[in-house]
């Protein structure tokens, strides 16, 4: 099967595929310079590519002569994520979900080391990281809902991101800053069976998350509650919101055909 995938693999279509991978949540525009270091593609190739990928609306020229995604991404991405059936599975209990605690809620899954935002559900009042949408990645390291996700990663797929994740000094005061020390509150969060967040993505936000399993019974995604850290200490929000929190994650996980817990 290997074989057969490498004999039919476009090694063009996929280098381009790695340039439209470098953009992130963190790295939203990135110099042609920059953009063949992460990929490891020759500079002048790179620039072949990207000339390529903006001549067909993937990525735009910025004024300051660095590149973003382009229309054709956003278009792909909000197709593809409107089309999900667990985004569609999902709104009625993220909606109640908001509703009932008044906070924000979000229905995230893996993406590498990231999370992807597959849907959200925003309370203006009390909206901590506006800049957060559906579609943006985030570090699964210091999120709730990425925490949850790789605590059910096997571990041999853990041990392969921890190996190659960065702990960037710009995160919260309470991200972990060691591989050891995000092992250690994997460790923790896949014994209690939900995971949170203390002022570990950025200042000023709190969040708990509980799992969505599939039919099988696995973790397929995540959902959670944001908070503002002025507004709930993290004792009352673990509280307040796990109860309503795990019943919306096993409403959701029930629609999907997960076995009954």
């Amino acid at each position: 099967m290997e074989a057969a995938q490498s004999e039919y693999r476009v090694e063009a279509l996929a280098r381009g595929l790695r340039i439209l991978s470098a953009f992130s949540e963190q790295r939203a525009a990135l110099p042609l310079k920059r953009i063949a270091e992460l990929t490891e593609i020759p500079l002048p190739t790179a620039f072949r590519l990207v000339a390529t990928l903006e001549a067909e609306g993937f990525v735009e020229r910025l004024p300051s002569g660095e590149y973003q995604p382009g229309p054709g991404v956003l278009t792909l991405g909000f197709a593809a994520l409107q089309g999900n059936d667990l985004v569609d599975t999902a709104q009625a209990p993220l909606r109640k979900l908001a509703a009932d605690t008044g906070q924000s809620v979000n229905l995230g899954a893996l993406h590498g080391d990231q999370v992807l935002y597959l849907a959200r559900i925003r309370n203006e009042a009390r909206l901590v990281t506006s800049n957060v949408q559906v579609g943006s990645l985030l570090p699964a390291a210091v999120t709730s809902m990425g925490k949850l996700l790789l605590a059910e990663l096997p571990k041999v797929e853990l041990d392969e991101l921890l190996r190659h994740m960065r702990f960037e000094r710009r995160w919260g005061p309470n991200a972990p800053r060691t591989a050891g020390a995000l092992r250690s509150r994997l460790t923790a969060v896949r014994k209690q069976g939900w995971s949170s967040q203390d002022e570990e993505l950025t200042i000023g936000l709190r969040s708990i998350a509980g799992p969505v399993r599939g039919p099988d019974g696995a973790v397929v995604a995540a959902v959670n509650i944001a908070v503002p850290a002025s507004e709930l200490t993290l004792a009352k929000l673990v509280s307040s919101m796990r109860a309503p929190l795990l019943h919306a994650c096993a409403d959701i996980s029930r629609r999907l055909g997960a076995p009954a817990a």
